[in-house]
């Protein structure tokens, strides 16, 4: 039998068999953006917290052994407040003595002034006596107000941020025991980078965003900046003064910090996600009217959070691919999305 009569119908069958071939892929998408060029302003971000203009430490006067304490992290308090008491023993044992000096000081000053009326003793052993009432009445005052002191009062209204001592510690005099942020103004603290000092000035505006507030956006001043570095951070304490913000602001609470600067005539900025980099060589890749791609070499200026700086090779009006970049093929043909928009 001949064998081509089985070869031939084999192959028809295979032939039937075999799946169909794919379709021709479609251009590749691509998300394109157009460049501005000349005074784009740059935008530089910085993480801060929500802080009083001002906090002060409170303490006792005297030392002692603290028995109580009345409020707690957070607590809302008002000037003349009870915030913590001391044991008040020791100086209730001291007012008595220095009271029952003065009772002693007064007799005996009364006594003198009876003698002298009577000449019997001179005008300078009475001064004497009468020195020593007027110091011990003021020893017996100054006795009183140390009982006074065993309590500790708010001295402004304001919310406690911080408890520093705790009932059964023993503190010395002036030793912090709560800090207190009185109500007022409120500011937000960030820290600078020591590449960023000499481009933040003092009155400079700025754009606040407090995230638990959905966002809302708050105009800021640069009020403050440390003229020295942390010793830890290296980073500069600086502070920015709100506009036309409640005072009640919760302390705490984080912020953004932007700083709008102009990056000058010709620069551009794109996103990172844009740059194609060929070893030490930056490119992009810009995108003609009949949607082919080509490769452009260009010169980076700075990296920064928002995007690459570029100072040569791209003019404003150039339209480039914004992401995919390692993908694409100098010649490519490809389907346009325009930021934000749809495909084309």
């Amino acid at each position: 039998m001949n064998p081509i009569i089985f070869v031939l119908p084999l192959s028809i069958l295979l032939m039937a068999c075999s799946p169909p071939a794919p379709p021709e892929k479609g251009p590749r998408l691509v998300r394109v953006m157009t460049v501005g060029a000349g005074d784009t302003p740059l935008v530089r971000d910085y993480s801060g917290e929500v802080r009083a203009k001002s906090e002060s430490t409170l303490g006792f006067r005297i030392p002692g052994k603290l028995v109580t304490r009345l409020v707690d992290v957070g607590a809302t308090v008002t000037q003349g407040q009870p915030l913590a008491r001391l044991d008040p023993s020791d100086a209730g044992l001291q007012a008595t003595q220095a009271e029952a000096q003065r009772s002693i000081a007064a007799a005996d000053a009364a006594r003198y002034r009876d003698l002298r009326s009577k000449n019997f003793v001179s005008q300078a052993a009475l001064d004497a006596r009468e020195s020593a009432l007027a110091a011990s009445e003021a020893q017996a005052g100054l006795a009183r107000n140390q009982t006074a002191y065993t309590t500790l009062f708010a001295d402004r209204t304001g919310v406690i941020t911080q408890v520093l001592a705790e009932p059964g510690q023993v503190v010395a005099a002036g030793q912090p025991v709560f800090r207190l942020a009185p109500d007022g103004e409120r500011e937000i603290a960030i820290s600078l980078p020591e590449t960023d000092i000499g481009s933040i000035k003092l009155g400079q505006s700025a754009i606040v965003t407090l995230w638990a507030k959905d966002g809302v956006k708050i105009k800021g001043t640069v009020r403050e900046i440390s003229p020295a570095a942390d010793p830890l951070t290296r980073t500069y304490a600086t502070r920015i003064r709100l506009s036309g913000v409640d005072a009640r602001l919760p302390l705490g609470m984080t912020a953004t910090v932007g700083f709008e600067t102009k990056v000058g005539k010709n620069t551009v900025v794109v996103p990172l996600s844009a740059i194609f980099q060929q070893g030490d060589k930056a490119a992009v890749w810009i995108v003609g009217n009949d949607a082919s791609v080509s490769l452009k070499p260009v010169t980076i200026a700075a990296y920064t959070d928002n995007g690459a700086v570029i100072s040569d090779g791209l003019k404003g009006g150039e339209r480039i691919a914004a992401a995919g970049v390692h993908r694409l093929v100098a010649g490519e043909k490809v389907r346009v999305i325009e930021s934000g928009g749809t495909p084309k």
